[in-house]
C-alpha cells in the first residue's frame, strides 16, 4: 500500500501522502504500480469523455477537454518532460549541453511542437474513440503510457548525471514485472476493438516498441535516464495507443 500511495502522490495531484522516506526500493515499487494509477486515470478520462458527449459537446471538444483534464490532474509534468526531452534531442553539442537545455526552464520550438502534436493527436483520437463507443480503449491508452514507464525503468539502464528522480527509479524494474504488465496490456487490448481483435494487441506492441526506442536513443543522447525522458515516453505512448485504437472508428 505504501508503494501505491507513493505512485498516486507522484503521478497525480490527489491529496495522497506517500511514505516519509523514499529510497530506491520504495521508488521501484511505486513505478511497478504505476499502471494501476494509469488505469484509474483512464477510467476517469473515459467517464469524463462520456459525460461531455452525453451532455451534447462535440467529440473533438470533449477530447480536448479530457486531455486538459489529464494534464491538470497530473500537474502537467509529463507534458513538461516531453517538451524538455524534445528540446534536448534537438540541441547540438555534448550530453552535458543537452541536459543544460533541458533544465533551462523554457520551452523551445521542438518542445512546443511536440506538445501541440501530442495534445492534438490524443484529443482527436479520444474523440474518435468516443464516436465509436470504444470507452475501454480510452482506459487502455492512458494505462499503456504507464506500462511504458515501467519498461523504461528496466534493469540495465543508468540514471543521467545530476538527476534526482532518475537516480531513484532507473534500473529498478525486474523483467518479470515488465513481462506481466505487457501481457496484461495485450490481453486487455484484445477486447478494446471488438470488430478487429488483432488491432488492440498490435497497437500496444507498436506503442511500447516505439517508446523503448525513444528511451534507448534518449538515454544515449543524455547519458542516462531522467524524469523528463519518462514524461516524454508516457505522453508519446498514450498518443500512439489512442491513435492506433481509433483506427476504423
Amino acid at each position: 500500500m505504501a508503494g501505491l500511495r507513493l505512485a498516486v502522490s507522484w503521478l497525480t495531484v490527489l491529496p495522497v501522502r506517500g511514505p516519509d522516506r523514499v529510497d530506491r526500493g520504495a521508488a521501484g515499487r511505486a513505478i511497478a504500480l504505476a499502471p494501476f494509477v494509469g488505469a484509474g486515470l483512464g477510467g476517469a478520462a473515459a467517464g469524463m469523455l462520456w459525460m461531455l458527449v452525453w451532455a451534447g459537446a462535440g467529440a473533438p471538444l470533449a477530447g480536448l477537454v479530457v486531455v486538459a483534464g489529464l494534464a491538470l490532474i497530473t500537474r502537467g509534468m509529463h507534458l513538461d518532460g516531453l517538451a524538455d526531452t524534445m528540446d534536448g534531442l534537438g540541441s547540438y553539442g555534448s550530453p552535458e549541453r543537452a541536459r543544460q537545455v533541458m533544465k533551462s526552464g523554457g520551452a523551445g520550438p521542438f518542445g512546443v511542437a511536440a506538445i501541440v502534436f501530442a495534445v492534438g493527436i490524443q484529443a482527436f483520437s479520444f474523440a474518435g474513440l468516443a464516436q465509436a463507443d470504444r470507452w475501454s480503449a480510452v482506459v487502455l491508452a492512458v494505462a499503456v503510457g504507464r506500462v511504458a514507464v515501467v519498461l523504461a525503468c528496466r534493469r540495465g539502464l543508468e540514471a543521467a548525471p545530476d538527476t534526482g528522480f532518475g537516480a531513484l527509479v532507473a534500473g529498478t524494474q525486474r523483467p518479470i514485472t515488465i513481462a506481466l504488465w505487457v501481457a496484461l496490456a495485450l490481453v486487455a487490448s484484445a477486447c478494446t476493438v471488438p470488430e478487429h481483435r488483432w488491432l488492440g494487441p498490435l497497437v500496444v506492441l507498436v506503442a511500447l516498441g516505439i517508446s523503448a526506442q525513444l528511451v534507448r536513443h534518449s538515454t544515449r543522447r543524455f547519458g542516462g535516464l531522467s524524469g523528463d525522458i519518462l514524461g516524454a515516453t508516457l505522453e508519446i505512448s498514450v498518443a500512439i495507443s489512442a491513435a492506433g485504437l481509433s483506427l476504423g472508428a
